[in-house]
């Protein structure tokens, strides 16, 4: 039962982040990428808010690199990153607010 439960847990967490996916918007595309924008929207009742972006490229294999900022905390939050691509993919990112907080993440991702 107990792994039932762990497995159920497990694909929801995959299925959320899978949504949590920014929207790209392609800026310009030919057969060696893509160069898109990704805005950080916020919903209100009647309309929609931007606070910051992300501007990337993405290679058709995969292998991305982007910056952008985010500017709905109290301090805007720079961000800067890149993915290899193939079926084994490293990505690292960098944030910071330029003050207090400060990060660093790495991921592996492995498609099947």
């Amino acid at each position: 039962m107990k792994r039932s439960i762990a497995t159920t847990l497990a694909s929801i967490a995959i299925g959320a982040n899978a949504l949590a996916e920014p929207i790209k918007l392609p800026v310009d595309s030919d057969d060696k990428g893509t160069v898109y924008v990704a805005p950080n929207v916020n919903s209100t009742e009647k309309s929609a808010e931007t606070k910051g972006a992300t501007i990337g490229v993405e290679k058709p294999d995969g292998a991305a690199t982007y910056g952008g900022v985010d500017t709905s905390g109290e301090r805007p939050t720079y961000s800067l990153g890149a993915s290899t691509g193939g079926k084994t993919s490293f990505s690292a990112e960098a944030t910071s607010d330029g003050k207090n907080n400060a990060g660093v993440k790495a991921g592996l991702k492995i498609k099947y």
